[in-house]
Parts: C-alpha cells; structure tokens; sequence
C-alpha cells in the first residue's frame, strides 16, 4: 500500500509562458486611440492636408502599441501559484487561492482564467487582479466538489495589460495538478464528538453497575448497593476484609469490517435536503463508512475495509491507528460506482478467508426486489455463522414517499399499488435476515452514517461481539 498523501494538496508553482504563435494583441485603448484619428477625415472632406494628420496620429498609436508592448514584462516574468485553503471535500465549498508574482518593472493588470473540471465548476473561473511590479497579489475563487476521488486541474491562462492598456500579452502557467477529493470528514469528526459524549455518559452508567457492557478488566474498587454478585472479587474481598467488586469496560482491539458495495444499484443519485447538489447512494454509504471507521478507531477497535464492484477495488486488512485511519480515508476516496452488477460471492469470500476469528461486519449494500432471494442476502446470511454481520440497505427517498402518497388518478395509482408491493417485498427480505440473526436495517440517506454509528456503540454497550 502506498503512503497516503497529504489532506490538503500542495501548492503548485510555475513561470508563465507564451501561449500561442502570436503571443500577443492589441488593448482596447489602442482600438480607441486607432478610431478617432478618423475623425480627421471630417475636416479634411474641406481641408486634404488633415489626411496627413490623421495618417500620423494613427502612426503615433502603433508608435505608441509598440512601445506599451516592449515595456510590459515578458511572460517568464511572471510567476504563478495555485493554493488551497483546506482538503477538497465532496460536497463542501473549498475556496482556491491565485497567487500571481510580477517580476518586471511596471504594473499589469490581469485576467485569469483557471482551468477546471466540470465536477468542480459549471463554469472556469474568470478573473480580475492588478499586480504592482515586485509585488504577489492574490485572488480567491471557490469550488464545490461533486465528485470524489483523483482529479485533474489544469493550466491557468493570463491575458495581462500594463496601465497604458494599448498592449496585452497572452500567457499560460502549467501549474496543473492531480487532487485528491476525500468524503465529508467533517461528518466524521463530528461523530467522533458524539463518541467521547456517550464515553461519559456510559462513565456515569458504570457507577450504577447496570448490566450490558463489557467484560475488559479495567479495576477494582469498593462494593455498592446494586452490583451484580457475580462481580465480586472473592480474593480481594478474603485480603481487604470488604467487599471488592471488579469493574469491567468495553472490549477493545475487535475487528470492524465495514464492507461497501459498489455495483450499479448504489450509482442512483438522490437530491440532497436544501441544496441542489445530487450525490450518489455510493456517495452517502462512503460518507458512512469513514464515520464509523472514526469512531471504530476511536473506540479501540481494529478497522477493515473492502469495497467491492465486479471485482475488489479496495482491501484494506483490520488495523488502528491514526495511519491506518488515513489509510482507509484514502481508499474510500477512490471508490467508484460500477456499472455491472456487483460480485458479492467474491466479496464474501475474500472476508471469510481474511477474517477467521468473529468480528463485526458492517454490509453497506442495496438490492433488487425479486421474487427469488437476492444473492447479496444469501452471503449475509452464510456470514452470520462465524461473524456479527449489520446488514445495511439503502432507501430510495422517492420510492418511499410515492409509497405514502395519496393517489388521485388511475395512474398514480397504480405507481402507488407498485411502490407498495416494493416496500413490502423489501420489508419481507429485511426481516428473513433478522430472524437469521442478522441487525437488518433499511435506511434513508441522510441518517445512514448516524444510524451506523448508533447501532455499532449499541453493540459495544451490550457486548454482543
């Protein structure tokens, strides 16, 4: 595996240089000055010799062309930089930062245009920035990603003028680079927050002894109205001549195997609540999975991750650490929605014959409502032999409110009497699992990562694993 690149990319630096054969133009001014010499041709309808002044004052503006042209800096004075203010998130503004250093002797002003995707901008950037001579302006323009993963940014193009503005030079700097667009961390950061809230709380159940955590030996101490006897210490109790009960905590170093399909039915977009934006189903159960994968790490544990389309994308073996964490952010990031069918068969397999030992294991998926069993329900169930398994399938928001609509045509009703029969078939999928023993969940969007990480800390608590 190779090391993970830093969150927020580097900055790119470069010399201008000419773009074109012709690197260069006329300004407007020059246009300007060119045009009203013709006025002379109105005196000189009367007057022939004013013919000759206009013919030398259009002389004097290519005089005056040539000189502005030759004064201006040359492109390779001209030094460019493209900055970030933080890690580009899907979804997030990020705002991007122009640097331009003019090395020359005068003033310029110019105009950018930076080169980038769509999935970034409908539109590149234009620009406008005065640069004094020996002096680094800045600019700011921002950028929402729609798309995660590696993407290209391109060169950045200048079309500058000096005060005099009856020249322009047109230049490039190949500032280009590849970023790399992470999922919404601060959603994880977030749940990780409510982890160390819960941690307190759960500090003040211990006091209570309630039954339901863990069985990690954590110490001893006086015995209280309400503990469980079979707590008690009887060795400590017989040396300290008082009852000594034994505090336990949540298990720690289990293995979490968050396991992300990524076959054609997680490429549905959904429209996001007050925005515009439509991510993908992939999108929210990458979003998930780097939330739980925080607070699994947060909490101890030992974190997996196999995200699987027609073949395995990303296997990423059960470890901690902030590396390991870094890791997994990294590989989530280039998870990409396919277009076939996913192979949940060899996605099992590949689970089964890394992890022996029990485990949780987190399945982040959807499926196909049909009469037969869905392939990726029947893996889920094999899995319940040895592992936990938390079967996680996706809702379609649409799907679910034609369902609770009111019908007031013939054709509204029958999509209705449709969705239903979905809802129920889904319904009845979903609870064949549980009775199996597995925690099957059918979820919206939105409360995908929240729901995760609830259900894992609920399993904690009780120490199911």
């Amino acid at each position: 595996m190779n090391s993970p690149l830093p969150l927020v990319p580097p900055g790119m630096a470069a010399r201008a240089g000419p773009l074109g054969r012709l690197p260069f133009g006329m300004g407007p001014r020059f246009f300007v000055a060119l045009l009203s010499g013709f006025l002379w041709l109105v005196p000189a309808w009367w007057i022939p010799q004013l013919i000759a002044a206009m013919l030398l004052w259009d002389l004097l503006a290519v005089v005056a062309f040539v000189s502005d042209l030759l004064r201006m800096p040359k492109p390779q004075q001209i030094e460019a930089m493209r900055s970030w203010e933080h890690a580009p998130l899907l979804a997030t503004p990020c705002e991007v930062t122009l640097s331009i250093r003019n090395f020359g002797n005068g003033t310029i002003r110019c105009h950018l245009v930076d080169e980038t995707p769509a999935s970034f901008r409908h539109a590149p950037p234009s620009l406008e920035l005065i640069v004094p001579a020996g002096v680094q302006a800045h600019t700011h323009y921002q950028i929402l990603p729609r798309e995660r993963g590696d993407i290209r940014l391109g060169r950045l193009f200048l079309r500058y003028q000096s005060e005099l503005g009856f020249a322009e030079r047109w230049a490039a700097a190949d500032i280009s680079q590849v970023v790399r667009v992470l999922p919404d961390l601060q959603q994880a950061r977030q749940h990780a927050l409510y982890l160390i809230r819960s941690r307190q709380v759960e500090m003040e159940k211990r006091r209570h002894r309630q039954r339901g955590h863990g069985r990690e030996f954590e110490s001893l101490r006086d015995y209280r109205q309400g503990d469980d006897v079979r707590d008690i210490c009887w060795t400590a109790t017989a040396r300290r001549h008082q009852l000594t009960t034994r505090v336990f905590e949540i298990e720690r170093s289990q293995a979490v195997w968050i396991v992300l399909d990524a076959g054609r039915l997680l490429r549905a977009e959904i429209q996001q609540e007050q925005s515009s934006l439509r991510l993908s189903k992939l999108d929210y159960a990458v979003n998930a999975a780097l939330s739980l994968a925080q607070v699994a790490t947060q909490c101890g544990d030992r974190v997996g991750l196999l995200a699987y389309g027609h073949s395995i994308q990303h296997h990423v073996a059960a470890a901690r650490g902030a590396l390991h964490l870094r890791t997994i952010v990294d590989c989530l990031a280039q998870v990409r929605a396919e277009a076939s069918e996913a192979n949940h068969s060899r996605a099992a397999r590949v689970l089964l014959t890394e992890q022996s030992r029990r485990s949780l294991v987190v399945w982040i998926t959807d499926f196909a409502e049909t009469p037969t069993t869905p392939e990726v329900i029947e893996y889920a169930m094999q899995m319940t032999q040895r592992h936990l398994v938390v079967f996680c399938a996706i809702n379609q928001p649409d799907l679910t409110a034609l369902a609770e609509s009111t019908p007031s045509t013939p054709e509204e009703m029958y999509r209705h009497a449709a969705a239903l029969e979905i809802a129920h078939r889904r319904d009845l999928l979903l609870r064949g699992l549980r009775q199996r023993g597995v925690f099957a969940f059918e979820l919206v969007p939105g409360l995908l990562a929240s729901s995760l990480v609830n259900q894992y800390l609920d399993i904690k608590e009780r120490n199911l694993l």
